[in-house]
């Protein structure tokens, strides 16, 4: 069994994307592990929860971000995980947790990176740089995680066509509609070590 570990700080919308093709049947010989979040009442654990996967809030109160790193890394060593995915995760890996997994951890960008990426760029100001700069076009990203905020190298992208009248949160909508398509698939490609 190939086992992924997810960590997410939002909604989890993509944790719900991968959590549908596995009910379909569209991932066999891969399960989720663990969802882990730093923050207590962050909707992706709900949805582990609902699904029956084990699914914890981790404190970061009081903890270096080394020390935080050490204990997710811990319990991510303990259930055996082969791939960390992020998924909107809104905190930054320490050097110490990317060397336990080199190019065993995946990150999903909302931009066609190398636009629109680095420090400062997550969330939705993304998707109003894009708008902002008079980009044709956008989409979503999936990247190793290494040292350097969104450095990793791009594993896959998929593009969308900016309309005349984008606004922010109908680019976001576009780009988690590619996201959710995207982000199985890679999982697909590292379970069948095309990656």
């Amino acid at each position: 069994m190939y086992k992924i570990g997810i960590l997410a700080s939002t909604k989890g919308t993509d944790l719900q994307a991968i959590i549908d093709e596995m009910k379909d049947g569209k991932m066999p010989g891969i399960e989720i592990a663990i969802v882990l979040s730093n923050k207590k009442n962050a909707y992706a654990l709900e949805r582990a929860r609902l699904q029956e996967i084990k699914a914890f809030f981790v404190d970061p109160e009081g903890k270096t971000r080394e020390q935080y790193d050490e204990e997710l890394a811990r319990i991510l060593i303990e259930h055996k995980v082969d791939l960390v995915c992020l998924i909107g995760y809104m905190r930054i890996l320490s050097p110490s947790f990317v060397h336990k997994f080199p190019r065993r951890i995946i990150n999903v960008h909302p931009a066609l990176m190398p636009k629109h990426s680095g420090p400062g760029y997550f969330g939705a100001n993304v998707h109003e740089e894009v708008i902002k700069h008079g980009e044709k076009e956008s989409g979503c990203t999936i990247h190793f995680v290494e040292e350097g905020v969104d450095s990793g190298e791009i594993i896959a992208q998929e593009k969308v066509t900016l309309a005349p009248d984008e606004t922010p949160q109908s680019l976001k909508e576009k780009v988690q509609a590619l996201e959710k398509k995207l982000y199985p698939e890679v999982i697909r490609r590292f379970d069948k070590g095309e990656i």
